[in-house]
């Protein structure tokens, strides 16, 4: 009878288990006595079952790839790949821990991919771990505190950012975390296109690049922080179940997000010519694009040159700034406004005034400098006293913006949005 009532309850558990997968039991950390391997097609998956790693051959390729991705998504939506510019050749391969180091193992044993961290402590083991963020990281088995961490994939992105994960600088490291497209839809390698924060500017700002043939090109930028916003990017504004996060102190200069809504999924991805915010809100089959930059004839760089901007709803597209006049008449009358502007009259060092200009991405701040202190009559003022000042915006500090930002020399890179953007005098 007892026997009988084993061989029952395991019976009815195995059923449940078989026609309710919810009530499967994932597995989520690696220990230093387990591997995963493409042969034994085992996965780690994160607590609530979001996301799993393991390894994937991407449809009509020879190679292999270990990555993560998004489980529930209607088809495989990757959100990390280990391995992209160092594929395995064949269908054997080896993720293990060997001392305090993840390494990846080809067929022929060689190291194909290391965490290559060269700190050691023998208080406790060391285990893997996918967290239910996504984030796979490296850390002693009795030690589970984020600061702990000896190793985490979040501090390495590739083409996607996931809520929680940081793009900038980490000043302590010195590591700087920017997102690279794929090559292709099915080419996980690194391709042309890069998104990442610039510093060298006055102001902090994302700008998006092409690295084709190894030529610089920037085709959109964000805006500069003001504090409060990008002021290039009106799309992510009046979000109530997304939060952005900038952080600027000692430590770190990165941005982040984070979801307030837990049942919505969101991603910022890279892809080659556009930046790509997705939504995907279950039971729907299919991610939304909530928005994609470039999305118009303005966003290009430089389209309007020096004392010009783009708008949208006129015709031509560039404008020059009032007070001033296109440079090269010919070339503006066959739609190209990339030599700009001119001034109509000779400037005096005592300013003829201040034109507000609404909704606007604010010029690049290269020349750019910025005072905490002032408020819009002691920013005009300021700017009035200064020869080169060419213009300013102000960003209300006890909103936590910047304050007043000041620009000298030519302004350049400046366009106009129905709505959102910021005022420029």
């Amino acid at each position: 009878y007892h026997h009988s009532y084993t061989f029952s309850f395991l019976l009815v558990f195995l059923v449940l288990i078989l026609f309710h997968p919810a009530l499967s039991i994932y597995v989520n950390t690696l220990s230093s006595s387990e591997s995963l391997t493409i042969s034994s097609n085992r996965t780690l998956v994160s607590p609530g079952g979001v996301f799993e790693l393991g390894f994937f051959k991407p449809l009509g390729r020879s190679r292999w790839y270990l990555g993560i991705w998004y489980k529930k998504a209607p088809w495989k939506t990757y959100a990390w790949v280990v391995n992209r510019d160092n594929p395995l050749s064949s269908s054997i391969g080896t993720l293990k821990i060997s001392g305090n180091n993840l390494v990846l193992l080809s067929q022929s044993t060689n190291t194909v991919w290391s965490t290559n961290l060269t700190r050691g402590n023998a208080r406790s083991p060391v285990i893997a771990e996918l967290l239910p963020n996504g984030n796979f990281v490296i850390r002693h088995s009795n030690n589970k505190d984020s600061s702990g961490f000896l190793w985490q994939s979040f501090d390495f992105p590739t083409d996607t950012l996931l809520p929680e994960m940081k793009l900038g600088y980490d000043l302590k490291t010195g590591r700087n975390r920017f997102l690279t497209s794929w090559k292709g839809s099915d080419d996980p390698s690194s391709g042309n296109f890069v998104y990442k924060l610039d510093i060298r500017r006055g102001l902090p700002e994302f700008i998006l690049i092409n690295q084709f043939l190894n030529q610089r090109v920037e085709t959109q930028r964000s805006g500069p922080w003001n504090g409060m916003e990008f002021s290039g990017i009106p799309e992510v504004q009046g979000l109530n179940y997304m939060v952005y996060n900038y952080t600027e102190n000692s430590e770190e200069i990165a941005y982040s997000f984070h979801m307030t809504n837990q049942s919505i999924y969101s991603r910022l991805t890279v892809s080659e010519l556009t930046l790509d915010r997705l939504t995907w809100i279950p039971p729907s089959r299919d991610w939304s694009l909530f928005w994609t930059l470039p999305t118009d004839v303005c966003d290009p760089l430089y389209l309007c040159g020096s004392y010009s901007y783009c708008d949208l709803i006129t015709s031509p597209n560039c404008n020059c700034i009032r007070g001033f006049v296109p440079k090269n008449p010919q070339q503006w009358d066959l739609r190209d406004g990339t030599r700009g502007c001119v001034r109509t009259t000779q400037m005096s060092c005592s300013g003829d005034g201040f034109l507000r200009l609404n909704n606007m991405n604010l010029p690049d701040t290269k020349t750019a400098t910025v005072d905490r202190t002032m408020d819009v009559k002691k920013c005009e003022e300021r700017c009035l006293s200064d020869c080169n000042c060419t213009s300013f915006a102000i960003a209300d500090v006890r909103n936590g913006g910047l304050g007043c930002v000041f620009w000298t020399g030519e302004l350049v890179a400046i366009r106009k949005f129905a709505v959102g953007g910021q005022d420029l005098y």
